[in-house]
């Protein structure tokens, strides 16, 4: 598989069009290269801000996972404490994503006229305040009624970061600005859960939700104070006839469908198996605490590598090609975990995660690479595909963990790769067919 270049990114499925004919053979002098590179105000790594932005989206991002997923490692203490099944407490996490997944695409229209930075900010400072009234949620009714405001509030954030990265970061650069934003994720997850498992271990999980919000409260005081002013963002006027033809054209794009359709297969796999970990090793033969089970989730640390790695990886196997190894280590970790030995599933899951963090950066990256115009909305609708298939892989999951146990969670996942995989290569054939027929139209000229 051929490598791709990041500053003209393609994905799956896509081909790379035609150099435009030059009207000169004299190369363009090296004076003038440099006065084009001065001249660009966006950021690039050894900047000053870029790393002051990098560490400002590293922190949004650790408080978005955190507050998003604070009740998953916890919902066996919540049925207990609460008197439900693990399909009605898999409603605490599939309600905060599935809200998300609906208001992406209008708060990321609104930061158009807003602005990126104020929009994220807005939408960490009203689910830092849901979080912390959570944890006096007197049934699971109300708590997942404050978990789906909690969703809507995020989901102000990732769209607008994204939109954010591709005006303020340069091309080059794109693919390792969205990993290290993405690694904030992994590490926002995974923190969220250990202190999730260890307070509740401790004093419950109420108390437990109350420190996830705590947490979330510094992130968003770091992200406030280090996010650098946006240099190329220009207002937009919110006009619904000019956001829906924005979107249709999105959506009338093939490729961009393709990731779509990537993201929120891939997030099914990841929402089903940890939502429904915690159920199974709370059983036989594991029977393990809830601070340990807490602990599992320290394998987030694979998934922060994995998606700051994820420009390395396009950069010598392609898009296509990456895509193909983080399907490839899924699927081994799903079958590694339905052994009955702890060192297994914990392979597994090292797996899960490594893959679906990795496929997460490519394909995001790509939209935002792919999209021209009308960014934020184009990340937006690959986070609302994304959050949607986390609510449906939470949700199905605990309904197939109650119908089938372990083993049929797993099918579950393997179905969704499977998906990943069949869009792959229709997108690979679809880009040699477009290929081929490129020097018959050329001849026919």
């Amino acid at each position: 598989m051929p490598s791709v270049s990041t500053e003209a990114p393609t994905t799956p499925g896509a081909s790379a069009a035609p150099s435009a004919p030059t009207t000169s053979s004299t190369p363009p002098s090296s004076s003038s290269a440099s006065s084009s590179s001065a001249s660009d105000s966006r950021l690039s790594p050894g900047h000053p801000g870029y790393r002051r932005m990098s560490f400002a989206l590293f922190a949004a991002g650790v408080a978005t996972f955190a507050l998003l997923y604070s009740t998953q490692a916890l919902l066996p203490a919540i049925s207990t404490d609460l008197g439900v099944t693990a399909s009605q407490a898999s409603w605490t996490v599939s309600a905060a994503t599935g809200a998300l997944a609906l208001f992406v695409l209008p708060l990321s229209a609104l930061s158009e006229r807003l602005g990126r930075r104020t929009m994220m900010t807005a939408s960490l400072l009203v689910a830092v305040v849901v979080g912390l009234l959570v944890p006096f949620a007197p049934n699971v009714e109300w708590l997942v009624a404050l978990r789906a405001v909690q969703g809507a509030a995020l989901a102000g954030l990732p769209a607008s970061a994204m939109a954010y990265l591709a005006e303020e970061v340069r091309p080059k650069a794109l693919v390792a600005a969205i990993g290290l934003f993405v690694a904030g994720n992994s590490v926002g997850g995974m923190s969220g859960r250990i202190v999730t498992g260890w307070v509740a271990q401790l004093w419950g999980w109420r108390a437990a939700l109350g420190a996830v919000g705590l947490m979330a409260v510094l992130c968003v005081i770091v992200f406030r104070l280090m996010i650098p002013k946006a240099r190329n963002f220009t207002p937009r006027s919110l006009s619904p006839r000019a956001l829906a033809k924005t979107v249709g054209g999105h959506l009338s794009d093939p490729l961009l469908r393709r990731l779509y359709a990537i993201g929120g297969l891939f997030m099914m796999v990841f929402g089903a198996v940890y939502t429904v970990i915690g159920y199974r090793l709370v059983e036989a033969p594991f029977s393990l605490p809830q601070g340990i089970i807490g602990s599992i989730f320290l394998v987030y640390l694979v998934g922060t590598l994995s998606s700051a790695a994820a420009g390395r990886l396009v950069a010598r196997l392609g898009r296509r090609g990456a895509l193909y190894l983080a399907v490839g280590t899924t699927t081994a970790g799903l079958l590694l975990t339905l052994s009955d030995a702890l060192v297994m599933v914990l392979l597994g899951l090292v797996l899960i995660t490594a893959g679906f963090f990795a496929g997460h950066a490519v394909a995001s990256s790509a939209v935002s690479g792919t999209a021209k115009t009308g960014r934020a909305q184009a990340s937006a609708l690959y986070q609302s595909a994304y959050y949607l298939g986390s609510s449906a892989g939470g949700a199905l999951g605990a309904v197939a963990f109650h119908a089938g146990g372990w083993e049929a969670t797993v099918a579950l996942g393997l179905l969704a790769v499977l998906g990943v995989v069949s869009i792959t290569l229709y997108g690979s054939h679809a880009a040699r067919v477009q290929a081929a027929r490129r020097p018959v139209r050329a001849a026919q000229r």
